[in-house]
């Protein structure tokens, strides 16, 4: 058993999530800003790929007060649990992801410094997963035991791909804003998929300065 699974994404016109410079920049509008964090407030966990946090630094954590007295009164946490994804055991000491603000899960290998590995273990719980590479349906059938039922992903692309090539998203909501970036990552990077992998339409609509296209994943498992 695994969580639903959505990935939710901003990108410029021409399908980019950051310049050459892996930066970060902001794509999204304040109307879009405020569905993502009502969207973070829903889930139960949220979950980045070590790009990402090295990249910009997330906190990943709900920013609207009345929406994490929401989930206080519902016997939640203020925040969801926050999922890096980290093969090698990068994440530095001082990321924001690993503030006291809420429960942080780094997903590792069996490849990991183990040094690293010491360090973060005094900051995060760790879960071992995988040889090289983090284990991602090993991951989400441990974060489904821990009561994980929704899973929000955030980014970055390699997680993406990782999560889509193995049927293991389905839903994918993209927030186009209204800029062109030409340049830098993709939504998902990886070698192409052959067949290309199939999504169906499920709503589309103008948000803010941009659009919002929720799409259904066919492929899962």
């Amino acid at each position: 058993m695994r969580p639903h699974v959505f990935i939710n994404i901003a990108a410029s016109i021409d399908g980019r999530i950051s310049d050459e410079r892996r930066k970060q920049i902001r794509i999204s509008c304040e109307e879009d800003m405020l569905r993502v964090d009502k969207l973070r407030a829903e889930s139960d966990a949220i979950m980045v790929g070590i790009g990402t946090v090295l990249a910009d630094n997330p906190k990943l954590t709900v920013r609207n007060t009345a929406l994490k007295e929401e989930r206080t009164r519902t016997g939640k946490a203020p925040n969801p649990i926050r999922v890096v994804v980290d093969s090698r055991a990068r994440t530095p000491p001082n990321a924001n992801v690993l503030s006291k603000e809420a429960k942080t899960l780094i997903a590792v290998s069996e490849s990991a410094d183990k040094v690293k590995l010491a360090s973060l273990k005094n900051r995060a719980e760790v879960f071992i997963a995988g040889k090289n590479r983090v284990d991602l349906r090993t991951l989400l059938e441990h974060l489904y035991s821990l009561g994980v039922r929704r899973l929000m992903v955030e980014g970055g692309a390699r997680l993406n791909y990782g999560l889509i090539s193995e049927g293991l998203v389905d839903e994918i909501m993209i927030y186009y804003g209204g800029i062109i970036i030409a340049d830098g990552p993709a939504i998902v990077d990886g070698p192409s998929f052959k067949p290309p992998v199939p999504v169906e339409l499920s709503e589309v609509k103008q948000l803010g300065k941009g659009v919002l296209a929720i799409w259904k994943c066919t492929n899962k498992l």
